[in-house]
């Protein structure tokens, strides 16, 4: 299936989550980009140009750095960079939620993705210039939706799309599909796909169906046609879930299959949510990466989707970049 590889999907990630790179003279420190997720903490030492000077990742998320302080865990990994002093910190993620570092609110869709720019909010208090993005929010009554980190995903991944109407997809444990047209933010809904996979695989009858499965790929038989068939028939997915059950029980079914098939039942149902609401042929933009991005190419190929791939780490460090760029020209 046809499928442009804007950044290539790195499935191949190094140990080393700490490291500092020699600047060159053409890639001076401009800034410091940080994405603060809810369990997860990564930042960059950039460049004016987008080159990384260093990087640092923990686990020290929101929920770390409520009880630890936002501050203290920023200060202590700009320290084991030696990150300069007058350098500022641009922060897109939870650090921004209610109950984050300090709440930099939400901009109404529909919005131009520049709007996210104009509302970034500055720490007070702070020595240096530390600001966070805000989110963005859908405050239709009868589809009341937030997104908190992906939007600066979007900003990178987007800066030099075409103009028209596209469909991102953001796969995680809240997966997130967004309507773009033409630099705008149009509508999104969110998914809670990657969250219901853990708790049927561990909390339900089937956690046993699946106790024992190997790893798969997006090319699993299993896989690919319980995403054919969900898509088909979306209001049989509770009816397709036991079947990983009876299956077993009749036919041998097993556990790597039926793990790849629960995979697929809950990926395809996610997909024909998402095209409920929007044209089928409207072109698709992934923005994943590693096992879980792979999956769901595995996905869209057994459905004949075209989609265009962009990594989720470049997206977010070329969308803090812009964001950077243009509050500190």
């Amino acid at each position: 299936m046809p499928v442009s590889r804007i950044i290539g999907i790195k499935r191949h990630h190094s140990a080393i989550h700490n490291r500092r790179r020699r600047p060159s003279i053409m890639s001076e420190p401009a800034f410091i980009a940080v994405d603060w997720g809810t369990t997860s903490f990564r930042l960059w030492l950039m460049s004016r140009s987008g080159a990384v000077l260093a990087e640092r990742r923990s686990a020290e998320g929101m929920t770390t750095a409520m009880r630890t302080g936002f501050a203290d865990v920023l200060q202590s990994h700009l320290d084991a960079i030696g990150a300069p002093e007058d350098l500022p910190v641009l922060v897109c993620g939870m650090a921004g939620a209610r109950q984050g570092w300090v709440e930099a609110g939400y901009i109404d869709v529909p919005a131009s993705l520049s709007a996210v720019l104009d509302g970034a909010v500055r720490v007070p208090g702070q020595v240096r210039d530390v600001r966070i993005l805000p989110g963005l929010a859908q405050r239709d009554k009868n589809a009341p939706d937030v997104m908190r980190g992906e939007e600066t995903q979007l900003l990178g991944a987007l800066a030099s799309s075409d103009a028209g109407e596209k469909l991102v997809c953001m796969p995680g444990t809240h997966s997130k599909w967004v309507t773009v047209k033409d630099g705008g933010v149009t509508g999104f809904a969110t998914f809670m796909t990657g969250e219901l996979f853990e708790v049927i695989s561990k909390q339900t009858i089937l956690s046993h169906a699946v106790a024992e499965a190997e790893a798969f790929t997006g090319e699993h038989e299993a896989f690919t046609a319980a995403v054919r068939d969900i898509y088909a028939h979306p209001a049989l997915a509770t009816n397709r879930l036991f079947t990983l059950r009876s299956g077993q029980l009749l036919h041998g079914l097993t556990a790597t299959d039926a793990k790849a098939k629960l995979s697929g039942i809950m990926i395809g149902l996610e997909i024909a949510g998402a095209h409920s609401t929007a044209r089928r042929e409207t072109p698709v933009v992934l923005i994943g990466s590693g096992a879980l991005g792979a999956l769901y190419e595995g996905a869209f190929a057994a459905l004949e989707i075209q989609y265009t791939v962009i990594d989720a780490d470049e997206a977010v460090r070329r969308g803090l970049l812009a964001a950077a760029n243009a509050i500190w020209p």
